[in-house]
């Protein structure tokens, strides 16, 4: 059973999660006249009702060009996409980043924004994964990628909106948009991946000689120094895997060295294509 301060900590719970729904909790009055409330359906209660409704949150400040924080404080890092970074301690920004920040930043300059948040809420860093909406109805996470600020990043279970995220992706490629233009977002032929220039996000050209299962992980063998990783619990993802062996494939991600070899992780199946081999 659920006194009245409870009641309001829930409406208050789900305030603060930026979005509300009928609710199933119980009204009722007994013959002292003592209001109760309860999450059980009691005899001759009236269902109390929490009102549907879209709440939209000033923006503070922009960080980057996915990262953005609002004025209560919460830092939301836009889901689905990566922008380049920005300039930031020692490190220079890469090539797109301050457009990025630019475009988001008057794009959400005194505006108020909708939440929709991801699966998995929060990441490490404790901040809130999300769509981001304007009060006008534009989906930013899918602008900065139709605009060529951004590249898709799809880490499961945040999977919403995977296919226009794909299809704004390809025709800001085909268009040449943004970080499309630039040397360092071109694709690499594996030959030229060494562990000298595996910095920064990777977009791989390869043929799949090898595809070994472990306990833990699938590997897809490029090179005999480079190989892709799925971990099992992804596997589901990704249809047929095994026919890929002998196909010329493009692997998109972060280059990572493990001993005496480079991997890549893929999660998601959107950061690979197959390749012409003409």
């Amino acid at each position: 059973m659920m006194n009245k301060s409870l009641v309001s900590i829930f409406v208050c719970w789900l305030f603060l999660g930026g979005q509300t729904s009928q609710a199933g909790i119980y009204f009722w009055i007994d013959q002292q006249g003592k209001k109760h409330y309860s999450d059980i359906q009691h005899v001759g209660a009236s269902e109390y009702q929490v009102s549907k409704q879209i709440l939209f949150y000033p923006v503070k400040a922009v960080f980057d060009g996915d990262t953005v924080q609002l004025k209560d404080g919460r830092k939301i890092r836009l889901v689905g996409i990566n922008t380049p970074e920005v300039a930031h301690r020692n490190a220079p920004a890469q090539e797109g980043g301050e457009a990025a920040k630019k475009w988001l930043t008057e794009k959400l300059q005194g505006k108020k924004i909708r939440l929709e948040f991801a699966e998995q809420k929060q990441d490490k860093y404790k901040r809130y994964l999300a769509h981001i909406f304007t009060e006008e109805g534009l989906h930013i996470n899918l602008e900065l990628v139709r605009l060529g600020f951004a590249s898709v990043n799809i880490f499961p279970p945040n999977i919403a909106h995977v296919d226009d995220l794909l299809t704004a992706s390809n025709l800001a490629e085909k268009e040449n948009l943004g970080i499309w233009q630039y040397a360092s977002y071109a694709t690499k032929p594996v030959e030229n991946l060494n562990f000298n220039n595996k910095y920064g996000w990777q977009r791989i050209i390869g043929k799949v000689t090898k595809i070994q299962h472990t306990r833990k992980n699938v590997y897809l063998s490029l090179s005999n120094t480079f190989k892709l990783q799925v971990k099992k619990k992804f596997l589901h993802y990704f249809d047929n895997i095994d026919d890929l062996k002998g196909k010329k494939i493009e692997a998109r991600g972060w280059v990572n060295k493990n001993k005496n070899q480079l991997l890549m992780q893929l999660k998601h199946p959107s950061v690979l294509k197959l390749v012409d081999d003409n």
